[in-house]
Parts: structure tokens; sequence; C-alpha cells
């Protein structure tokens, strides 16, 4: 006959955990010897490893009672029940590491893949990570909102960063941050910028370059891109003054109603 401490050592468990099975109703309680002392005998140890098995292998103590006394059919049903769980949280868990590899990932945190990819891209370039990041921050929002338009928003993006004009605007923008008001560098990068974009216009039309967003996602992501960037204001600006108007949707104009609105 066995004490507690020797059943435990033998089944390879705590004696906490013997009186936690004792708890749950899993493994019968002995009555006490005429010392006090509660004895087990051989057939406990067989039944204590079998429960520490199936708890091991992550059976839920509620059906361990079950499975210890089905036929094998009725085992085998259930294990097939319970590996079916195991296997459905093993998929969320991995979901959930893939959440929390996005956490320390930077852009991918609130971006799909490709959108990522093309921030990268930017980097690439060399462009300014300022720059950069007012592109994150106004895909962000974006993203969120319309995200079955990501696919087309990209595509567009990809063939645009193939003209030569607008990779030169992506690299000289970062400069032109820093720039004052009538600095050279600035003023000729905003003539290419609306020289580009009216060849834009005209080759695709006005509402490719407009990008038909909403009139409120608009505010916001010009917001973003003035809270990210204070002197793209001044940008804005010089733009209207070409005759186009706008931040995220960029709208013809007469350039003379450009200039009497910002004098």
């Amino acid at each position: 006959m066995l004490t507690i401490g020797e059943l435990a050592s033998y089944a390879g468990v705590t004696v906490r955990a013997v009186r936690h099975y004792h708890a749950k109703g899993l493994l019968p309680e002995p009555e006490r010897d005429h010392s006090g002392y509660r004895r087990y005998d051989p057939s406990a140890v067989v039944e204590l490893i079998r429960i520490r098995t199936l708890a091991g292998a992550g059976v839920p103590l509620a059906r361990v009672r079950e499975l210890l006394h089905a036929d094998p059919a009725e085992f085998a049903t259930a294990v097939a029940d319970i590996d079916q769980r195991l296997r459905a949280e093993i998929r969320q868990r991995q979901r959930h590491r893939e959440r929390i590899a996005r956490l320390a990932a930077g852009d991918s945190l609130a971006l799909p893949t490709e959108i990522v990819e093309f921030l990268d891209h930017l980097r690439a370039l060399g462009v300014d990570e300022r720059v950069v990041e007012i592109e994150r921050d106004g895909w962000i929002p974006l993203a969120a909102h319309s995200p079955e338009r990501v696919p087309e928003l990209m595509a567009r993006k990809r063939a645009e960063i193939a003209h030569p004009q607008l990779v030169d605007f992506y690299l000289t923008l970062g400069e032109a941050l820093d720039r004052t008001d009538n600095d050279e560098m600035l003023i000729e990068l905003v003539d290419n910028m609306a020289a580009y974009l009216t060849q834009l216009a005209d080759e695709q039309g006005a509402d490719y370059v407009g990008g038909g967003f909403e009139p409120a996602l608009v505010e916001l992501l010009d917001a973003l891109a003035l809270d990210t960037a204070p002197s793209t204001r001044r940008l804005i600006e010089l733009l209207r003054q070409r005759g186009w108007v706008g931040w995220t949707r960029l709208e013809r104009v007469d350039p003379r109603q450009g200039d009497a609105e910002t004098r």
C-alpha cells in the first residue's frame, strides 16, 4: 500500500495534483487506515497515470472522467473531437502570434502587406522618412475605411511611381519640407508637380487625379498630412496658384482664382 507521496512520485505528479484530482472526483479517495493515513493500492498508480496523460494532452478535466470509463469506440470518437478542438485552438493561437508579430513590425500593424511593401519601396528609392510617414498615415484610415479599394489604389500607385516625374517629386519633397517659402527648390518642385498633374489629368482624366473619395475622408486625410508635416500647407498654397487645389483629392481650378484666394 502507498502513501499519497509515494503515489504521486510513481505517477510523476505532485501531491497537490493528486489532491486536485480527488477534489474533481477523478481519482477515488481511499479510506484512512488505523493510523489516520490514506493508503493507495497499486491500481491507483495506473489510474493516476491515465488521468495525468489525458490532462497533459489537453483534455479538459471535465471530460477526463468520461474517457476513463469509455469503451474503445467511444474513446476514439471523444479523442477525435478533442483533437479537432485543439487544432482550432492552435489555429487561433497562430493568428494571435501573427498579430503580436505585427505589433513589432511597425507599418504592418495597421496596414495590409501590399501597402507596407509600397512604403518600403519608397524607402528603397531614398525618399525622406517624413514623406513616407505622410504617405503611411494617410493609408491607415483609408485601408480601415475602404479596404475593398486598396487593391485598385495600390495598382494605381505602383503605376504612378514608375513615372520619373513622381519619383523626383517624392525625392525632392523631403528637402522641400525644410525650405523657406520662396526657396528656388520649393518653387521648382511645385512647378514640376503641377506639370505632372496636368499631364496625368490630360491622359487619365480629372477623376483619376481626384481619387473619388468622399469629402469627410478627404478632410481627415488632409488633416493627417498637415499634422505630420505642417510645411505641406505652403506646398498646397503654391499648387493652388498653379491651378490645383487639395492634397488627398486634387482638383483643377483656374490659376487666376488660386492667385486671388492666396493673396
